[in-house]
């Protein structure tokens, strides 16, 4: 068992589903689950980890995505480090480019999944042994280094959030994704193969959460209809007995989310019968639709593996069947023409004039995927404008400003400017 003293402080940033799953993972781990785990915000990071220091050897965990990490670098280089304080990095961006991440000034990264090779880190820790292991990265003499890599996560092996502590979030029901989208990380990160959490572990959960008093459920997922398949493919069969579980355990209540953030729906898999079996048992009034794009030419080259007619057609039927619906698009794709650019903007107009709202996104060329070396997008002059017509109207919101300022970012980074 783990001596008291070694504290494991995670580096919080809200939405990061993340950190309440490594606390998760701390907290059940045989061994492990005696250590000390703190939860702080980057504001709050230098506080904690003083104090956690004062008592003992300090493992600073970070789950970073790209859009965090130049954050969260300024917020390490203000932080002890050395000796008895060790900065272990992982998540999307970490897992990606560790070699950039450890230069960056962070002691190791964690490859991949963290719910095994944290617990075990820290128990070398609080051993007094050699930090570096299995499923980390690392620098040694100023090349790159890696440990073997660690099995598979077993989904029902682990909790998807900190009950002991208390740090709840959506729960995970798949991860990985068979659809390998040029722009995504989600693939390249966890592989083809699709795992899903059972609906019985699922079941489990969700009656936790509701004895802590939590009222609503939120489910994680990159292809909400798909829960339950191998092949990325609707199982309503599967997703059925998901969501009756759960909808008992929730109690009366509860209310369950899915098909709106932190999942979303891809718009071939929209159909009459899904959209049925939702409206039995979901509590969100819109639907999140996974479009990306106006041009036909565009979705090939992104290999998103549906067409524009399905986005028109996934449209109608969440409005007819009484959701809202929230379709994505990405602005500025690699190699997107002005035809291009003109197709998703009279795809804008189309789908908000029958009711839907558009959240726009500029390209991000993300680390660790096919299109990571592209130039990052931009919305040109007239796409600009119609997005702001329609925002006006209240058809349309994103973050799209911010998205063009990180890939510029990104791309100084990875030409060494940044």
């Amino acid at each position: 068992m783990a001596k008291e003293g070694v504290a494991l402080v995670l580096a919080a940033r809200p939405g990061r589903a993340a950190i309440a799953v490594l606390a998760g993972a701390v907290e059940e781990h045989p061994g492990a689950s005696a250590l000390p785990v703190v939860v702080a915000d980057f504001a709050a990071l230098e506080a904690a980890v003083g104090e956690a220091r004062a008592r003992g050897p300090v493992v600073v965990g970070w789950s970073l995505s790209s859009a965090d990490f130049r954050e969260a670098a300024r917020a390490r280089g203000n932080l002890p480090s050395g000796g008895e304080v060790l900065h272990v990095a992982g998540g999307p961006h970490p897992t990606a480019d560790p070699l950039g991440t450890l230069k960056a000034g962070f002691d190791l990264v964690a490859l991949g999944e963290g719910e095994h090779s944290l617990p075990r880190l820290l128990l070398r820790v609080a051993a007094g042994a050699e930090p570096r292991g299995p499923g980390l990265a690392w620098m040694r003499e100023g090349r790159l280094e890696r440990g073997p890599a660690m099995p598979a996560v077993d989904l029902d092996a682990v909790p998807p959030f900190a009950l002991r502590l208390r740090r709840f979030g959506p729960i995970e029901i798949t991860r990985g994704c068979a659809h390998a989208c040029r722009f995504c990380q989600t693939t390249h990160l966890h592989g083809g193969r699709v795992r899903h959490r059972s609906a019985r572990v699922v079941e489990r959960y969700v009656r936790a959460m509701a004895h802590q008093g939590m009222r609503d459920v939120r489910f994680l997922s990159p292809s909400a209809l798909a829960y339950g398949s191998e092949d990325g493919a609707p199982n309503l069969a599967a997703l059925e007995e998901l969501l009756s579980r759960a909808r008992e355990a929730a109690g009366p209540a509860g209310r369950l989310f899915l098909g709106s953030f932190p999942s979303e729906v891809r718009p071939e898999q929209v159909t009459a019968p899904a959209l049925a079996l939702l409206r039995r048992f979901v509590a969100n009034d819109h639907l999140v639709l996974g479009a990306q794009s106006g041009s036909e030419r565009m979705l090939a080259a992104c290999r998103r593996g549906h067409t524009v007619e399905d986005v028109r057609g996934a449209v109608r039927l969440a409005l007819e069947s009484g959701f809202r619906a929230k379709v994505d698009l990405i602005f500025g794709l690699p190699g997107e023409s002005a035809g291009d650019a003109r197709e998703t903007r009279r795809l804008m107009r189309e789908l908000s004039d029958l009711g839907a709202e558009i959240h726009g996104h500029a390209f991000l060329p993300l680390p660790g995927t096919p299109w990571q070396g592209e130039p990052p997008g931009a919305l040109d002059r007239e796409t600009r404008l119609e997005f702001e017509r329609l925002a006006s109207r209240g058809r349309a919101r994103g973050q799209w400003r911010r998205q063009e300022a990180l890939g510029q970012a990104l791309e100084a980074s990875r030409r060494g400017g940044g």
